[in-house]
């Protein structure tokens, strides 16, 4: 059963300046078993939250299957990490995701490309590993709650 393994709600950007610098500390209580989710703004308590720069990007989605054992969302800093949900393929699509609070609807927009920084904080060769693989850019289409544990999915055009 496809599951959402881990939440990222963060109020900061940690990847700042030169990746040889290193990020900047991570808050306590960034990663989380919840979060609240709100149409066309993103999820309540992350940087991104009503910023209209990333009204298209406000909540990034990521597959566990993607990443190399131990890595979490701590490193690549995208917002939901689930397990058994092919997500690279759904650029396009609607994303539906009801973890038992009722439906989250995420229009994914577009591949969300690694950085740089991906050679800092995941391993040497993790930029280039990740690409095609880095997640997904999406925005939510209406409000809800979305928690850590199974998952039902949907998706849709």
């Amino acid at each position: 059963m496809p599951r959402i393994v881990q939440l990222l709600a963060s109020p900061v950007h940690r990847y700042v300046g030169r990746p040889a610098d290193g990020p900047a500390p991570a808050p306590p209580g960034e990663l989380v078993e919840e979060v609240r989710v709100r149409a066309g703004l993103g999820i309540v308590g992350d940087r991104y939250f009503g910023k209209p720069a990333h009204r298209e990007a406000s909540v990034t989605v990521i597959a566990r299957e993607s990443l190399p054992p131990g890595v979490d969302l701590a490193q690549v800093r995208r917002n939901v990490l689930t397990a058994g949900i092919a997500v690279d393929e759904l650029v396009g699509t609607v994303l539906t995701l009801d973890s038992g609070e009722g439906p989250v609807s995420l229009r994914v927009n577009r591949p969300a490309h690694p950085c740089a920084w991906m050679d800092v904080t995941v391993g040497p060769g993790a930029w280039k590993a990740l690409r095609g693989r880095g997640g997904v850019r999406c925005t939510p289409l209406n409000d809800g709650i979305l928690r850590v544990g199974p998952v039902d999915v949907a998706v849709g055009r």
